[in-house]
């Protein structure tokens, strides 16, 4: 054990002396494998940003992965059961969503049916609790935008980390306010950037219009106007029945027993539920493993032709130096030391190449972040990921070693007659 710790000493100080009287040859063999040994690391950076980015896409829009959610069909005995078991708790957040139109009365919104800014679903109707519909297409087209309303019992961003962009969220500690407090995604404030809009609000379901207040803009991931309101604040001005019209959703953290507690009451009641457990990384894992595995390839065969280079310079490197190891040779060096100090050069040269590709992946992503970082959210407060790192000082592994193998076995298969030459 000690003479192999020995031999293993011995190739590295003979390695790092033949590189330091080779300089020139070595920054060739650095340059030909530097290129490769970066696409690997940046190959593995991208993948793994956007790795994160979708799912923390995923994670605004769907929810946060291992969140139990239950779907279920919105009437009001479903909504009394869910709003009575899940009051007062933090590991569950039952959210009901309507149609809603901001902006003046009578008329009709510039996206109807909720569509994006700019464009147009047409409209559709407006129940109220006694039972009748109105179309909510009569009358012009007026300043006014339609958007999807979800009340909320409390903070769902514990599911949902939503991005806040300005103003404030909605704080479920105070007081419910008389005129309930809404906060906007980005889509539905460019809508209210773009018309003057009167503050007065029609919910489907209430018999009268309402005053909101906007408090804040956040990013939801959702491409159509939302906003979100406190169920207890709107419940001063329509009943919870008044908003069983439209979507409901439970999401709840588990392990809770307040799944268990619900769905009991439901199913006693005979509601249909739809429960689920969010498992974006699962969904995505496919998609995810064939990008990686497309660029993986294409970064594989710059790495490739990084170390035919190194490859030729190691041969070319071994046949100047027949007559030393010839000599070594000759004085009783083994094979394997002699194959051990062309490895331990190609090793170390592609060691360096490794820490020379980093440090340029990481000066380079600091650099992107610095001149666009605030534009792109995907670039807010992003890291260097260490999985990057790891695949770099792999990849220059690898190519010294592949690089180096033949020059080695060459090495160490040299006779000792050759020293004759000398």
């Amino acid at each position: 054990m000690r003479r192999f710790s020995g031999r293993y000493r011995s190739s590295l100080i003979i390695g790092l002396q033949g590189i330091r009287a080779r300089k020139l040859r070595t920054l060739l063999s650095m340059v030909s494998l530097f290129l490769g040994v970066l696409a690997v690391v940046v190959v593995q950076a991208g993948a793994s940003i956007a790795d994160r980015a979708m799912l923390a896409d995923l994670e605004l829009t769907s929810g946060v992965d291992g969140t139990r959610t239950i779907d279920m069909p919105a009437n009001p005995q479903a909504a009394d059961i869910v709003i009575r078991s899940v009051h007062g708790r933090s590991d569950a957040v039952a959210s009901l969503t309507v149609s809603s139109i901001i902006g003046e009365p009578g008329v009709r919104p510039v996206n109807e049916g909720g569509a994006p800014i700019g464009e147009s679903w047409g409209g559709g109707q407006t129940c109220f609790p006694d039972g009748h519909c109105e179309d909510m297409s009569s009358g012009p087209v007026g300043e006014a935008v339609e958007v999807r309303l979800t009340a909320l019992t409390g903070d769902i961003r514990t599911f949902r980390p939503f991005r806040p962009q300005s103003g404030r969220w909605l704080d479920f500690t105070t007081v419910p306010a008389m005129a309930p407090r809404l906060v906007l995604n980005r889509e539905a404030a460019k809508g209210f950037q773009q018309h003057r809009v009167p503050a007065e609000m029609r919910v489907a379901g209430a018999p009268t219009n309402l005053t909101p207040q906007f408090i804040g803009v956040v990013d939801d991931g959702d491409t159509q106007p939302h906003a979100y309101a406190r169920l207890d604040e709107l419940t001063n001005w329509l009943p919870a029945a008044g908003l069983a019209n439209g979507e409901l959703r439970v999401m709840l953290a588990p392990p809770t027993p307040v799944e268990q507690v619900l769905t009991s009451r439901l199913k006693g009641a005979g509601v249909d539920m739809y429960p689920e457990t969010i498992d974006s990384h699962k969904q995505r894992e496919k998609e995810l493993k064939l990008i990686r595995l497309v660029f993986f390839s294409m970064a594989g065969l710059v790495l490739l032709i990084g170390v035919a280079g190194i490859l030729n310079v190691g041969l070319a490197t071994v046949g100047e130096r027949v007559e030393e190891f010839a000599l070594r040779r000759a004085v009783g060096t083994p094979r394997t030391l002699l194959a051990g100090i062309v490895l331990a050069e190609t090793l170390l040269t592609g060691l360096l190449t490794a820490a020379a590709a980093i440090g340029t992946g990481i000066a380079g992503l600091k650099l992107v972040t610095t001149l666009v970082g605030d534009s792109e959210p995907l670039l807010h407060n992003v890291q260097f990921p260490w999985e990057a790192g790891v695949a770099g000082i792999v990849a220059g592994i690898v190519a010294g070693v592949l690089g180096g193998f033949v020059p080695a076995i060459r090495a160490a298969r040299i006779p000792i007659a050759t020293v004759m030459r000398a």
